[in-house]
C-alpha cells in the first residue's frame, strides 16, 4: 500500500469540466490524491459525480481568477470556459480567469514547489498561414475580435508560464490543445460534435455555419489525456508547448454526414454565415508529441462518435430536449 505522506497530491482546476473530470479520473486510477476545483461556469457536477465517495477524490468550488492555498505537488490548470459561446459570454472574465488564474496557480506552484501543467490552445494560432501548424509557429491572431478574450488570454498565460520559469525556476509544462471530443461535452456549448450529435438525435435540422469545407482534426479525450500525463512525467527539461491533437483532419461538412450516418438521423444540414475570425484550418503537427512523447492519437474518430452519440443518447433521455444555439466550427 501507498503511504499516504508519500502518495502524490494533484490539483486539478476545472476539474468538473469536459477534459477536468476525464484528467481526475485517470489520476485516481493512477494511485493520486486528487483536489478538484471548479466554480461550475461550465464544468457540470453530474462529471465527477461518480468520483465523490472515493477516498482520494476531494472537490472544491472556488473562482481560480481568486488565489488557492492548498499544499499539493503537481497541478494541471484547466480552469477556462473552451467554447466559443461560453468563453464570449463574458469576455471579460474569460481573460480574467486565463491571466489571473494563470497568475495564481504559478504563484502556488512557486511556493509549494510543485509542477503545473497549463492546458493551452491551438486557437493561439489564430488564422493560421502555415500548415499544418507546428509549435514554432507565431500565430495570426486578431488582438481586438470576439475571439481575442480566449486567444490573446491563453497567448499571455503562456508568455506568464515561461517567465515564471525563467525568473523562479518553476517546473512548468504547456500543452496546445487541439479540437477534442468525447462524454462529457457540454451539450449547449456550441461545438461542432456535440450539436451536431444533439440534433441529429432529435432529428433537428443540423446547424453548419460557412459552407462546410472549413476543416478540423477531431481528438477523442481518452488520447488526449493520454498525451497530458505523459507530458507531466517528462524531467524537467520539456517545458513545451506541446501540440496534442489528432494529425488527420476532415471538412466540418463531412463530420455532420458522419454523425448523421451514425445515428441513423433524418436531419438534413442546413447553412449559416460563417462567424468572423472562424479559422478555416486548424490541424496539429504531432512531431515533437511523437519524438518527446511517445504519443499519437489511438481512437478511430467513428469508434470515438459512436462513445460519444452514446453519451448523448443516454443524457437525452434523462433530460428534458435540448434547445441548441448553432454550431461553431471551434
Amino acid at each position: 500500500m501507498t503511504n499516504t505522506m508519500t502518495r502524490r497530491r494533484v490539483l486539478v482546476t476545472g476539474g468538473a469540466g469536459f477534459l477536468g473530470s476525464h484528467l481526475c479520473e485517470r489520476l485516481i486510477e493512477a494511485g493520486r490524491d486528487v483536489l478538484c476545483v471548479d466554480n461550475y461556469f461550465t464544468g457540470r457536477k453530474d462529471n465527477i459525480a461518480h468520483l465523490l465517495g472515493h477516498p482520494r477524490f476531494e472537490v472544491m468550488r472556488h473562482d481560480i481568477t481568486f488565489p488557492l492555498y492548498v499544499e499539493v505537488d503537481e497541478i494541471y490548470n484547466l480552469a477556462c470556459p473552451a467554447s466559443p459561446i461560453h468563453y464570449q459570454f463574458d469576455p471579460v472574465q474569460t481573460t480574467k480567469t486565463s491571466i489571473l488564474g494563470a497568475v495564481n496557480v504559478l504563484g502556488l506552484a512557486k511556493r509549494v514547489k510543485a509542477k503545473v501543467f497549463q492546458a493551452s490552445t491551438s486557437e493561439i494560432y489564430g488564422e493560421p498561414t502555415v500548415h499544418p501548424q507546428t509549435e514554432d509557429y507565431r500565430g495570426n491572431v486578431n488582438t481586438i475580435g470576439p475571439r481575442a478574450c480566449y486567444d490573446e488570454g491563453k497567448r499571455v498565460a503562456e508568455t506568464l508560464f515561461f517567465d515564471y520559469l525563467r525568473q523562479h525556476r518553476v517546473r512548468i509544462k504547456v500543452a496546445r490543445i487541439f479540437n477534442t471530443y468525447g462524454p462529457r461535452m457540454h451539450p449547449n456549448d456550441g461545438r461542432v460534435v456535440s450539436n451536431f450529435i444533439v440534433q441529429a438525435l432529435q432529428d433537428e435540422p443540423i446547424t453548419l455555419y460557412g459552407d462546410g469545407s472549413q476543416t478540423r482534426a477531431f481528438c477523442f479525450v481518452d488520447d488526449l489525456i493520454e498525451g497530458f500525463l505523459r507530458l507531466m512525467a517528462t524531467g524537467d527539461d520539456v517545458t513545451g508547448p506541446v501540440n496534442l491533437g489528432n494529425p488527420h483532419e476532415i471538412p466540418v461538412r463531412e463530420l455532420a454526414e458522419r454523425i448523421i450516418r451514425l445515428t441513423g438521423s433524418a436531419s438534413k444540414i442546413v447553412y449559416r454565415p460563417l462567424p468572423k475570425d472562424d479559422p478555416t484550418q486548424r490541424c496539429p503537427d504531432i512531431t515533437l508529441a511523437r519524438r518527446l512523447l511517445g504519443w499519437q492519437p489511438s481512437v478511430a474518430l467513428d469508434e470515438g462518435l459512436q462513445r460519444t452519440i452514446a453519451y448523448f443518447d443516454d443524457l437525452l433521455a434523462a433530460e428534458q430536449p435540448l434547445r441548441l444555439s448553432g454550431a461553431v466550427a471551434d
